[in-house]
């Protein structure tokens, strides 16, 4: 079992904030690591993964979030992004995601909008990077960064 090794708390007051968070998650990824990213309606899901995928050389303005097409691929100047929405989805067995095909890459990036739809994530030979964010609307946001080896 993974031991979590590391956890932050930031306060982002406006969007642009969150957006700068992701960038600083980006700079500390070498591949292979998990993003799973928790939080309610309108949190800031996807704007973090546009931080995170523009500081990896993919242009934001191509970043949506999946909550339809439930998965969507990034390939950015460093490695390929999977960027994957579950609020849609019943479980982790959902056949339409693909999952399990999608952790076999290990040197891309997962990042798992919705993630605590899953009990029980196949990845223990991958980092995890947990991220909860509280708040929605114009609220500022509360977020905690929990890494694991």
């Amino acid at each position: 079992m993974k031991q979590w090794i590391e956890t932050e708390e930031h306060i982002c007051e406006t969007p642009d904030e969150t957006f700068k968070l992701g960038v600083k998650i980006a700079e500390s990824l070498s591949g292979g690591e998990v993003i799973m990213l928790s939080g309610g309606l309108g949190a800031g899901k996807t704007l973090m993964t546009k931080g995170i995928v523009s500081a990896l050389g993919f242009d934001e303005n191509e970043v949506n979030s999946p909550s339809f097409t439930l998965v969507n691929i990034y390939d950015t100047e460093k490695f390929n992004v999977y960027h994957v929405d579950l609020w849609r989805v019943e479980g982790e067995n959902d056949p339409s995601i693909g999952l399990e095909e999608i952790l076999n890459d290990e040197n891309s990036v997962v990042i798992i909008e919705w993630a605590e739809k899953i009990k029980n994530l196949p990845i223990s030979s991958r980092k995890k990077i947990s991220v909860k964010i509280e708040g929605q609307g114009d609220e500022k946001r509360k977020i905690m960064i929990s890494r694991s080896e």
